[in-house]
Formats: structure tokens, C-alpha cells, sequence
């Protein structure tokens, strides 16, 4: 099962990465984290890991898996039969940027768990791509 959301930005693609990198800062523009914690040091890359707390959810640990600098990564997260794949793309548009979210279920409990979290999820996804536009576009209000 996938989940995704597409959203333009009146931002430079720059403004929008700087902001979508700093995973630490999401609980400050996106009501659908209550923590985020960076368990290792430096720039955002390939084999970082961070602890996400969720309203509704279990902890997990997300470990980035694919990054292009300036332009996407994606993170991944496992539980017993659940592989979970979250991506974040930015794209320049004239006048800003176009930014896809998406949230993947897979393994062998995936699809059911997509099933069961469906709103929740789309929900979530709809509320990061909000908050991002807002934190980007100069508007704070979530």
C-alpha cells in the first residue's frame, strides 16, 4: 500500500531542503510528530537514524536509505512483518517547488497494516505536507 501527497510551495527548492532536512525541527511545524531525535551526528545521509514519536503510534527508529542532497531521501522502519518506506521529494517549479511525501507498507503484515491505518496515515501525510508549505512559505500558524 502506498500513501501520497503532492503540494506546491512558493519557496526556492533550497529553502524547502534546508527546511525538510532538519528532521529535528519537524515537531515545530507538524502536529503529526511529537518528537523526532537524531541518534547520530552531522548532515542528514545515508544511514542516519532518527526516533520518531508519533501522536497514536509507537515509537520507531527510521533509518535513511536513499539520499540525493537537495532533493530527496528516503527512510525506512521494520516491525515483525511490516516494513515501512517513507519518502520526501522536492522538484523546482517556476515560482517555488513541488514537494511529494509518500509512506509505504510492505512485508508480510504491510498491507494490512495499511488497512488498518489508513486515515491516520493520510492524515498525517496531508498534515506534513501542510506544515512544510506554512514553515516555507513564512507562515507559522498550524
Amino acid at each position: 500500500m502506498i500513501f501520497s501527497v503532492t503540494v506546491e510551495i512558493q519557496a526556492s527548492p533550497e529553502i524547502v531542503w534546508n527546511v525538510l532536512r532538519d528532521v529535528e525541527r519537524w515537531p515545530e511545524w507538524t502536529p503529526s510528530m511529537k518528537s523526532l531525535r537524531r541518534l547520530d551526528d552531522g548532515p542528514l545521509a545515508v544511514g542516519s537514524r532518527a526516533r520518531v514519536r508519533q501522536p497514536k503510534l509507537l515509537p520507531a527508529t527510521w533509518r535513511v536509505t536513499e539520499l540525493e542532497a537537495g532533493r530527496s531521501f528516503t527512510w525506512v522502519t521494520t516491525m515483525p512483518g511490516v516494513r515501512a518506506t517513507a519518502g520526501h521529494r522536492v522538484e523546482p517549479r517556476a515560482g517555488g517547488s513541488r514537494v511529494t511525501l509518500f509512506l509505504s507498507f510492505a512485508g508480510l503484515f504491510g498491507p494490512l497494516v495499511g488497512r488498518l491505518t489508513r486515515r491516520l496515515t493520510e492524515r498525517y501525510i496531508q498534515m506534513e505536507a501542510d506544515g512544510l508549505k506554512a514553515r516555507c512559505e513564512g507562515r507559522h500558524e498550524l
